[in-house]
């Protein structure tokens, strides 16, 4: 009887590994129904379910490792008190202007997605913001939004980026198509302004709701509990007085810094934009002698997550040095770091997972040819949705911007073009819904690892934002029809 009176447990929602071995588990069945009917996919065999997750690991490897260095730096940042105590005082200068963070913030994101598509890039910052903005009085959702919304914002509407824009031009230049580069970066840029625009509205009113009473937060108390045992002790630096930054701290705040500036710096690809400063001593066919190139042996703008790994693991050093820790506190402190980043590495490799098992069936070429061949001699009104419907579902199967734009635009930028579309329009309709879909897709593994890391889920990110995703989703199918129509 006492049981029968028991409280039903309430069921939590579901975590990010749920959710992505649902994902992967429901792409194998959408292989198995597919194949019936075309030969051209291969139905998913219980190895291939089964392996997808490891082979996704070996895939994203780079990117798995980069993320557990990245772990052993902060906690090494993080033991020295100067991250604490540095917003602390960045807080306190702010004061009632603590709001205008929020637009800068997503501006200056947006720009590093809009000219070298940073997305993978961010993950490091989820923390950061998740500490500032937690401390100013608002929930670690609000810096996760920050981050995604700003960068994910500015990759929709890439102006110059190498791996959409670049990648896509390229290939239709390689075909005998010309494409006008001028128009390609002004289309871009309406995008990068009417989508960083609505993103910067939806993440201030948030927030506001928020700073007004906590309690505000779609974050359940769980995940505020967790917020507040990860990034509490930089709220309550507030309540101790005037914050102060000791000399030592102050020169790890620097070094911290530095260790920011020079990551974005080698992550842009500076020789397709002209510049070959960082270039120099080196030679296309040995670039391991330029002088940016001694620590990794390759310059600044050629580095990936292997270099920037290794900047990161160097930096981690030199702060532990510069704190006077000795050897087993710095190595201690950056093995419990690393140790903390494993499920974030876990998600990244998951959500890979995916992507590989679409790729080995060939679910995501079936799906691209199939919409490519019922879009044949139709007019623009009906080809530009059509083509964003079409983006939009690859996108999910596709995360890879780059990956899309290279198996895509030999099939698509030519139909455009033999119908007499505008292919620069397109190559935006490309760039601007993959960008909206990787802002959500649980394929995205940066997104639930970056949410991972502010302690919110995914599922409580989609019950805030489904709505704006649907109201971009339509204002940019929109603003795209027109663009094809007027061109």
């Amino acid at each position: 009887m006492a049981e029968a009176t028991k409280k039903k447990k309430k069921r939590g929602m579901p975590n990010s590994f749920t959710i992505l071995f649902i994902c992967l588990i429901a792409v194998a069945a959408v292989t198995w129904i597919v194949s019936m009917f075309s030969p051209d996919v291969t139905p998913a065999t219980l190895a291939d379910i089964t392996t997808a997750p490891f082979l996704g690991f070996s895939s994203a490897l780079q990117v798995c490792v980069f993320v557990m260095v990245l772990g052993g730096f902060l906690a090494i940042v993080n033991k020295t008190g100067a991250l604490d105590a540095g917003i602390a005082v960045l807080v306190r200068k702010l004061g009632d202007r603590d709001t205008l963070l929020i637009p800068v913030m997503m501006i200056l994101f947006g720009i590093c997605g809009s000219t070298y598509g940073m997305m993978e890039e961010t993950v490091p910052f989820y923390i950061l913001l998740a500490s500032v903005t937690f401390a100013m009085g608002f929930d670690t959702m609000v810096g996760s939004l920050i981050v995604l919304l700003g960068a994910g914002l500015g990759c929709l509407g890439s102006t110059v980026n190498p791996f959409s824009v670049g990648v896509a031009t390229a290939a239709l230049t390689d075909m005998g198509i010309a494409v006008n580069q001028g128009l390609v970066i002004a289309l871009g840029f309406v995008l990068f302004i009417v989508g960083e625009l609505m993103g910067i509205i939806f993440v201030m009113r948030y927030a506001k709701k928020v700073k007004a009473d906590r309690s505000n937060s779609i974050m359940p108390p769980e995940q505020l509990a967790a917020a507040e045992a990860e990034y509490g002790e930089k709220d309550g630096a507030m309540s101790e007085g005037e914050p102060k930054v000791t000399g030592t701290q102050k020169a790890v705040l620097a070094l911290f810094a530095l260790s920011f500036v020079v990551m974005i710096v080698s992550f842009v690809p500076w020789e397709s934009f002209g510049v070959n400063i960082f270039a120099l001593g080196g030679t296309a066919d040995d670039p391991s002698t330029a002088w940016s190139a001694i620590l990794t042996g390759l310059p600044l703008g050629q580095w990936y997550f292997t270099e920037v790994g290794v900047w990161f693991f160097l930096m981690a050093i030199v702060i532990g040095i510069i704190a006077k820790m000795d050897d087993n506190e710095l190595v201690g402190t950056f093995i419990g770091g690393a140790a903390d980043m494993v499920s974030t590495a876990l998600v990244i490799a998951v959500a890979r997972g995916i992507s590989v098992l679409m790729a080995a069936t060939g679910l995501d070429l079936w799906v691209l040819n199939t919409a490519a061949a019922a879009l044949e001699g139709v007019s623009a009104a009906i080809f530009a949705p059509a083509s964003y419907a079409l983006y939009y579902v690859l996108s999910f199967l596709i995360p890879s911007s780059s990956g899309m734009a290279t198996m895509s635009m030999p099939i698509m930028g030519p139909l455009a073009d033999s119908l007499g579309f505008s292919v620069e329009a397109m190559i935006m309709i490309y760039v601007a819904a993959h960008g909206v879909v990787v802002l959500f897709a649980p394929t995205n593994g940066v997104i639930i690892a970056g949410l991972e890391l502010a302690k919110t889920s995914y599922a409580t990110f989609m019950k805030l934002c489904a709505k704006f995703f649907v109201v971009l989703t339509i204002v940019i199918g929109v603003v795209l029809t027109a663009m094809m129509l007027l061109l």
